[in-house]
Formats: structure tokens, C-alpha cells, sequence
């Protein structure tokens, strides 16, 4: 991923913290979930490792889907199939 890529998706979801995982591996291996995270720093691991971007990430149409809850595969599948 580019930083460009990134900061699309960012203006998309609005923050970049919505567009990383908590549950990423490297997560609690890094120690960061005992720290307090800027969206600087959310975006520099972003880019730093592909683990920490929350995935699947799917853009149709200026609108993106972020993670694989119920809730956001099903509208995604919506935005796909209208």
C-alpha cells in the first residue's frame, strides 16, 4: 500500500483508526495496546506493516467497508448488487 492509498482510505472511513486492527498479531507483541495512539501513529503502523490494517477493505462507488462484521459485509454486498 501507498501512503496515498492509505490516506484515501482515511478520508473514506473519516479516521484512521477505523481502518486499523486491534487484533493484529504485532498488536500486543508491540506493546501498543498499553499505549495511548495518535492518528499519526495509527497511520505510520499502517504503512509500517499490512497486518495492521483492518481488512477485508472494500471500495465501491466513493463508499468503503472496513472489517468483516455482519453488519458490513452485508452492506457491502448491498453496494455491489443494488
Amino acid at each position: 500500500m501507498t501512503a496515498a492509498q492509505v490516506d484515501e482510505m482515511k478520508a473514506l472511513s473519516g479516521s484512521f483508526e477505523s481502518l486499523f486492527s486491534k487484533r493484529a498479531m504485532l498488536f500486543r507483541q508491540k506493546g501498543l495496546h498499553e499505549k495511548e495512539l495518535s492518528e499519526k501513529d495509527y497511520r505510520e503502523l499502517i504503512l509500517e506493516h499490512y497486518t495492521f490494517l483492518k481488512r477485508p477493505v472494500i471500495l465501491v462507488d466513493g463508499q468503503i467497508f472496513v472489517g468483516n462484521s455482519k453488519k458490513t459485509v452485508q452492506a457491502a454486498k448491498e453496494a455491489l448488487h443494488p
